[in-house]
């Protein structure tokens, strides 16, 4: 089944250009809401990077979520948005000096540190400032996830957070320090998880360092397990808001929660995915010696998924009703890796049809980019195309 869209409206755009469901944004910020709100002590930060468009933005600051930001960049996007300061944190594995005293100066709830090097530049432009900042240790569990070697993160040869051996050292360095005040661990083993078990597993893994610091008296009031719940992206109508009921009770029945800590999550795919979709437009039908190219508009450079994971986006001819035939789904960019997707079934293909690459709501307008000259697409949302 083809999602509905405004085909009339969409005739006035320039393709390409993103479009976003409002309807389905807001539904699935009503269920992670109304999961989250059943074990009190669960705060939900938004994972700025999967989509900063203002617009999506603003409708996810007014469900009540905080922000959750990777660079100096985002943090002023989130301020922007109106997030309040004191629910914004701020990882990364490289924060650069203007970024730490951007955030300081928000009065930003956290900085989730990931070295050492980190942690001394982050207490000395406190101590110039005459602040005290929240800390969190990104602690890098050795825990795999079930996903694209690309976008796991928890592993020990991944560049992220610090390594479990390294963990005691770098509390004690903290604990030492006059302008930073450690509150919390972090952690994030990846991202389009599906599989709750790869939860369970890091689950696992803070239960043994929470009874170890406990034994050590050290009393961590934050949890902060990021991110990482997958969508469907073969069945972006069928499955448009994914499984938070099981997710946030995977969370709450195999993680050791103190009565004292709050547990915080890092969603972003998982909220803005698949309320977004790229329209483009078909340039021209070309046939191949052995096979036909369906030629649009929209290239690598308006949605870089496909190029750079092999990622599936489900593709669908939105203004033909024709029998299915089979095309290799290609843009415009002078690489030979900028195609959607080869032997996709679409309704028949003329130049002129609107073409939707569904599930793009996350990490699609984001990773635009103006290469070849091009010009970066404009997103709407179906607020804006009543």
């Amino acid at each position: 089944m083809k999602g509905t869209f405004p085909i009339d409206k969409f005739r006035e755009l320039r393709t390409p250009f993103y479009y976003y469901d409002t309807k389905v944004l807001r539904d699935t910020l009503s269920c992670v809401r109304a999961e989250a709100a059943k074990y009190g002590n669960f705060e939900v930060h938004y994972a700025v990077k999967a989509n900063a468009n203002p617009k999506v933005l603003t409708i996810i600051r007014e469900n009540g979520l905080g922000a959750d930001c990777v660079s100096g960049g985002e943090v002023r996007a989130a301020v922007k948005a109106g997030f309040p300061t004191n629910k914004i944190v701020f990882a990364g594995v490289g924060k650069s000096d203007w970024e730490i005293n951007l955030s300081l100066d928000y009065n930003i709830f956290c900085f989730n540190v990931e070295s050492v090097p980190e942690l001394e530049i982050i207490n000395e432009l406190a101590a110039a400032k005459g602040k005290v900042a929240n800390v969190a240790f990104r602690i890098n569990p050795n825990v795999g996830a079930h996903t694209h070697a690309n976008i796991t993160t928890g592993l020990a040869e991944n560049k992220f957070g610090i390594s479990m051996q390294d963990m005691d050292h770098v509390i004690e360095v903290a604990l030492e320090m006059k302008n930073v005040k450690f509150i919390g661990l972090h952690f994030h083993i990846g991202s389009q998880i599906l599989d709750m078990g790869d939860f369970v597993a890091l689950c696992n893994r803070v239960n043994e360092l929470q009874d170890k610091m406990e034994a050590r008296r050290i009393r961590i009031e934050h949890i902060n397990v990021g991110g990482g719940l997958g969508i469907d992206y073969k069945h972006p109508n069928r499955q448009a808001i994914p499984d938070f009921k099981d997710y946030f009770s995977t969370y709450a029945e195999h993680l050791k929660l103190r009565s004292y800590q709050t547990l915080h999550f890092e969603l972003g795919r998982a909220i803005t995915g698949q309320c977004g979709s790229l329209i483009s437009q078909v340039l021209y039908v070309k046939q191949g010696a052995n096979k036909k190219f369906a030629i649009l508009d929209a290239g690598m450079t308006d949605l870089i998924r496909p190029a750079l994971y092999q990622a599936y986006h489900k593709i669908e001819n939105i203004t033909s009703e024709d029998a299915v035939e089979a095309y290799d789904v290609v843009g415009p960019i002078c690489e030979s890796s900028d195609v959607f997707g080869k032997a996709i079934d679409l309704n028949k293909v003329k130049r002129g049809d609107l073409i939707a690459l569904r599930s793009a709501g996350a990490y699609g307008e984001i990773m635009a980019s103006s290469y070849n000259c091009r010009e970066l697409p404009q997103g709407y949302t179906s607020d804006e195309l009543v």
